[in-house]
């Protein structure tokens, strides 16, 4: 039963539904994307419970808090129950905002934008992201 009180990290990751496979999660940690107190860890560092760890996923940066061990892959609500996410509102919403921003459409049959269109398009675009970058200054 000795065998069961240790867990390593990237199978921890694992299993709260952090990376979709534990080979993610293991190249993960050898890539230094995931931290305990700003040092790297590697895949085989045991997880203690209380321990923050800083986990980097392209964009998306969290911070989460180890609440309890889980030794199998479980559905979603039962693996929130195994950690606690500290991941500041603003860094949550800076990343769901690049979701959603403004899709052009056009209209079926209307065919290829034209030259004077494509501009319109771009300055159109440019205005949303630089009124975008002033709100988050």
């Amino acid at each position: 039963m000795a065998e069961k009180e240790k867990l390593r990290i990237d199978k921890y990751l694992w299993c709260i539904r952090m990376f979709k496979t534990r080979t993610l999660a293991t190249e993960a940690c050898k890539a230094g994307r995931v931290k305990l107190n700003g040092q790297n860890v590697k895949p085989s560092y045991e997880v203690k419970v209380g321990e923050l760890y800083q986990i980097s996923k392209g964009i998306e940066k969290k911070q989460i808090k180890v609440t309890a061990f889980l030794y199998n892959r479980v559905d979603a609500k039962t693996a929130v129950l195994h950690y606690e996410d500290l991941t500041p509102e603003e860094e949550t919403y800076r990343f769901k905002s690049a979701f959603h921003s403004p899709v052009l459409q056009r209209d079926r049959g209307t065919g290829r934008p034209t030259k004077k269109d494509r501009r319109e398009i771009d300055d159109l675009l440019d205005d949303n992201v630089d009124s975008f970058e002033q709100d988050d200054e």
